[in-house]
């Protein structure tokens, strides 16, 4: 009798100890779940908010109020290569990157900081 007694309550231990691991498991799924749902607008905002090289170019271009003209004769380029680049058909060289960079004041990591990766 007393050692059917011992192992009941083993067993009922053992039970409780089972069913806790279930709902502390069943809990983390359901905040992970949460967590990959409520982060889904971010990483479609953060999508939405990166551009292409030549939209970052002409966004920096008519910051500074510059013309296409004005690039182009300080560059060194025809005023085609500056439209070819902010149209995104043709990108600058890495040199011409780095006077775009000069020519806006910013840094030429700057530049490239929204552009999104294709």
């Amino acid at each position: 009798m007393r050692i059917t007694f011992i192992m009941i309550i083993i067993n009922l231990i053992i039970f409780i100890i089972f069913i806790t691991a279930v709902v502390y498991l069943f809990l983390l799924i359901v905040r992970a779940l949460k967590k990959y749902i409520n982060s889904q607008d971010v990483r479609k905002e953060k999508s939405e908010t990166r551009r292409s090289l030549g939209e970052v170019i002409k966004k920096y271009r008519t910051d500074n109020k510059m013309t296409q003209e004005f690039v182009a004769e300080s560059l060194g380029v025809s005023r085609q290569a500056v439209s070819k680049w902010e149209q995104g058909s043709s990108e600058p060289s890495t040199s011409n990157m780095i006077a775009l960079a000069k020519l806006y004041g910013v840094a030429p990591e700057e530049l490239l900081k929204d552009v999104k990766n294709v």
